[in-house]
C-alpha cells in the first residue's frame, strides 16, 4: 500500500491529479489506499465514502442491465433500434466521413441493439474529430443538466450516422441510446431500472444519479488537466470539450446512458467483483457467468483494428501511445486480446472500462484480480492508469 501511495503522491506534488483512491482485491485479500485531497482550496483530505462522478464507467453498467433483458428474452441483440424508438427509422448517414453534415445517403440498414453494445452503431461522440461530433457539439447534444433521456435522444435522432452501422468501431453516444430503449421496454426511468436490477441486490446504496444535499459534502471536487500550463484548473469550456456535458449533483430526473452516475469506491468494487461470477456477495445472481464470458470476448471485425478515441486536439507525436491497441470490444467492455502489445503486462481477457474523470477498473479472472482507481481530473494524465495497472501486474 506504500509503495503505490508514494508513486500516486508523486503524481499529485506534480500538480497532475488533486487526490486519488483506489483498491485492488487479488484471490479475496484487499488492499487500498488513498492520497491527497478530495477539494484543493480547502485541503480536505479524502474519504473512505468519497463520491466521484464516474463518468463512462456508467456504461458497463448500463451494458449489464441490457444484457439481463437480453437474458430474459425481453430484447434480442439483433434487434433494429427503431423498433423501440421510431424516431430513428428515417435514419441518414454521410456519404463519407470527411462530408458536410447535411450531404446525407439512406441507411442500407439499422443499427442493432449489439451494434450500440459494440460502438459499431455508427454514431459519434461531442468531443470528436469528425463532422458528426462537431455538429453534436453545436447543437448542444446532452449539454443540458435539465432535460430528460428521451429530449436528448429525439434530438440526437435528427442528425445523420458517421458510418453505415457494423462497418467500423467508434465509441459513441450509442450507450444512451441503449439506455433509453431500456426505459421503452421496461416501461420505468432509467435510474430506477438501474437501482432495481443492479443497485439494491448488489448493495450499491452509494451509486446513482442523483445526491442528496445531505451527501453533496462527500463529493470530490472536480478538475481539468491543463497540459500547456500542467496544473489542475476548473474546467475548460472550449468548443468540444467532455466538461461541457450536463453532470447535475441534486436532479432525481437525470438519467443517461453513457454518463452521469456517481459512486463511491466500495460501491464499484461490489460492482467490479460480480463480474467474476456473475453474483453478488451473498450469492445473488444479477447475470450468467456464460454472458459475462460473452460480454468480455472481442466481437470485433479484425479489420476494425487497431481502435482508438482521437478526441478533438489529440497530437500525435513521438509521446502519443493508444492504450486501446492491446484491446478489443465486447458487449460493453474493452477486452485484452494482445498482453505483447501492452508491454507483456496483463492477462488475455482482461477487462473493464475508465471514465473521462481519470476513473479506471479492471478485472482479470485469470488471476483473480479486481481493482479500481478513483479521482476527478479531466484530461487526466495517462501516468495515472499506467503507473496502477503496472504496479498491479508487477506485484500480483
Amino acid at each position: 500500500m506504500d509503495k503505490l501511495n508514494h508513486i500516486f503522491q508523486e503524481l499529485i506534488n506534480q500538480g497532475k491529479y488533486p487526490g486519488i483512491q483506489w483498491k485492488i482485491i487479488h484471490k479475496k485479500r484487499n488492499y487500498e489506499g488513498k492520497v491527497g485531497y478530495k477539494k484543493l482550496d480547502t485541503k480536505e483530505n479524502i474519504q473512505d465514502d468519497t463520491l466521484y462522478r464516474i463518468w463512462s464507467m456508467t456504461k458497463p453498467i448500463v451494458a449489464i442491465a441490457a444484457m439481463q433483458l437480453v437474458e430474459k428474452d425481453l430484447v434480442q441483440l439483433d434487434d433494429p433500434i427503431n423498433s423501440y424508438l421510431p424516431e430513428f427509422t428515417d435514419l441518414k448517414v454521410l456519404k463519407n466521413e470527411k462530408e458536410i453534415i447535411t450531404n446525407t445517403i439512406h441507411l442500407e440498414k439499422q443499427p442493432t441493439i449489439k451494434d450500440l453494445l459494440l460502438h459499431t452503431a455508427g454514431f459519434s461522440y461531442n468531443f470528436l474529430a469528425d463532422p458528426v461530433g462537431k455538429e453534436y457539439d453545436q447543437i448542444k447534444l446532452f449539454n443540458s443538466s435539465n432535460s430528460s433521456l428521451e429530449e436528448e435522444i429525439k434530438l440526437l435522432a435528427k442528425l445523420p450516422l458517421l458510418y453505415e452501422p457494423s462497418r467500423k468501431w467508434r465509441y459513441s453516444v450509442s450507450m444512451d441510446v441503449l439506455g433509453r430503449i431500456l426505459e421503452v421496454i421496461m416501461k420505468a426511468p432509467l435510474q430506477d431500472i438501474l437501482k432495481n436490477q443492479i443497485f439494491l441486490p448488489l448493495e450499491m446504496h452509494d451509486t446513482d444519479f442523483y445526491i442528496s444535499e445531505k451527501n453533496t459534502s462527500r463529493l470530490m471536487q472536480s478538475y481539468e488537466y491543463n497540459h500547456l500550463e500542467n496544473k489542475l484548473t476548473e474546467h475548460i469550456l472550449d468548443a468540444q470539450k467532455i466538461g461541457s456535458y450536463g453532470y447535475p449533483l441534486n436532479n432525481k430526473n437525470f438519467a443517461r446512458g453513457g454518463h452521469g452516475l456517481f459512486s463511491s469506491i466500495k460501491d464499484y468494487m461490489l460492482f467490479a467483483k460480480m463480474l467474476h461470477s456473475g453474483k453478488s456477495e451473498s450469492g445473488k445472481e444479477i447475470i450468467s457467468k456464460n454472458t459475462i464470458n460473452h460480454m468480455t470476448t472481442n466481437l470485433l471485425n479484425p479489420n476494425f483494428f487497431p481502435i482508438e478515441i482521437l478526441s478533438v486536439g489529440t497530437v500525435k507525436d513521438q509521446n502519443y501511445v493508444n492504450d486501446l491497441e492491446p484491446y478489443g470490444w465486447g458487449l460493453g467492455f474493452r477486452t485484452l486480446i494482445d498482453p505483447l502489445k501492452n508491454n507483456n503486462l496483463g492477462s488475455k481477457g482482461e477487462f473493464g472500462w475508465a471514465g473521462a474523470a481519470a476513473t479506471y477498473f479492471l478485472i482479470d479472472s485469470k488471476k483473480e484480480i479486481s481493482a479500481v482507481l478513483m479521482t476527478q481530473a479531466l484530461n487526466g494524465d495517462p501516468s495515472l492508469k499506467n503507473n496502477f495497472y503496472k504496479f498491479i501486474y508487477t506485484n500480483f
